[in-house]
């Protein structure tokens, strides 16, 4: 059995917690950590129904006193963006395997740091980008790699959603370059995972332009990603904050010589479009996985048996560090490349941090 804490008892955890009670049988929620006390227990009763339960959790304000009194053997990092570097770190060099929510770190040497660091004391690092388990997002990937979609030519993702200005103020980190960075880091990551995991070609260039046209932010609430992969194959990615007047859609679309899918519903969870040589398009469109409760999705009880999978076979994990690493590295390429105006040389790209925006101004007038 595993012990488990939480660092970070935001509104994710509750995902969390879910996730960990659905593999209660081999890792089991000890610990809460959070500045806040009411979220912990917040958390803690999230844990409970699920667990059918009424056990007491051991509550912290600060992570550095966990270790102390306790065995951890799993550290799940849902903090603020801004201080998954810290906190990741301290977990690794005291031992503990470590799954941090997204994004990895706000800057390539951060997260490059984690990686390295997990690798130096043998442990597991995880990136939690759970919609790479879901049913249909699974099916694409193996139909890809059976080659039955043939050459891949393109990709696109667009996460036409809305986050107004009551989403920012009811957490003031967000939308800031020090702890969160804008639409792209925050509301695209997962879907930026998934389209470079599609495409599974070394990244030549990236270019972007992005925008910020109403929120009350730092960073972007509106932004487009230009991937070109050394293949010739391109991704884009399109992501805005300020869709009227509520989400609109979330959408992961792959185009090759043979077939052409679209994968959407709420969190990338339902097959829109499967037109595949020799496959009968409507089998594929009547596979129900349900609609789950929020975009959060359903993945990270997946994503947790797949960590404990890797922990008992001295394995990887799936999202491992590196993949946490290369989607940072991709957003923050386009951050330098709106800072610019330049495409950048993806294998030249060494530093840079979401700090690196400050004082950029984004604000864009539109014409009437």
């Amino acid at each position: 059995m595993y012990n488990v804490a939480i660092i970070g008892c935001g509104r994710i955890s509750h995902k969390i917690a879910e996730g960990i009670a659905k593999n209660s049988d081999r890792m089991k929620l000890l610990v809460l950590c959070d500045p806040i006390e009411q979220k912990m227990f917040e958390t803690e009763k999230t844990y409970n129904k699920k667990m059918e339960s009424e056990v007491s959790l051991l509550k912290y304000k600060d992570y550095k006193e966990i270790l102390k009194q306790n065995k951890i053997d799993i550290a799940i990092i849902s903090t603020e963006s801004g201080y998954h570097e810290e906190i990741g770190l301290y977990f690794l060099e005291n031992g503990v395997n470590l799954i941090i929510e997204k994004p990895l770190a706000m800057s390539i040497e951060g997260a490059q740091k984690l990686v390295d660091t997990a690798k130096k004391n043998n442990l597991k690092l995880a990136a939690s980008h759970q919609n790479r388990f879901n049913y249909p997002i699974q099916l694409l990937k193996k139909t890809i790699k059976e080659n039955r979609l043939g050459k891949i030519f393109n990709g696109m993702a667009r996460i036409l959603w809305t986050r107004d200005d009551s989403y920012y103020l009811q957490a003031p980190w967000r939308g800031t370059w020090a702890l969160d960075g804008g639409t792209l880091m925050n509301q695209c990551i997962h879907n930026i995972d998934l389209i470079n995991w599609m495409m599974d070609d070394e990244i030549d260039t990236v270019y972007s332009q992005t925008s910020n046209y109403i929120r009350n932010i730092e960073a972007e609430d509106y932004g487009v990603i230009v991937i070109r992969y050394k293949s010739g194959k391109i991704a884009t990615i399109e992501g805005s904050a300020v869709i009227y007047p509520k989400n609109l859609e979330e959408t992961l679309t792959i185009t090759g010589e043979k077939g052409t899918v679209v994968i959407g519903g709420m969190a990338v969870n339902k097959i829109n479009t499967w037109r595949v040589e020799e496959d009968n398009e409507e089998e594929y469109l009547s596979i129900d996985c349900g609609d789950p409760n929020s975009v959060y999705g359903y993945g990270h009880e997946a994503l947790y048996k797949d960590f404990l999978d890797a922990l008992d076979e001295n394995r990887e994990p799936l999202v491992n560090g590196l993949a946490g690493l290369e989607v940072v590295k991709i957003i923050l390429a386009a951050y330098k490349s709106q800072k610019t105006g330049l495409p950048v040389k993806f294998n030249e790209f060494k530093e840079f941090s979401t700090l690196d925006m400050k004082n950029i101004d984004l604000k864009k007038t539109v014409s009437k």
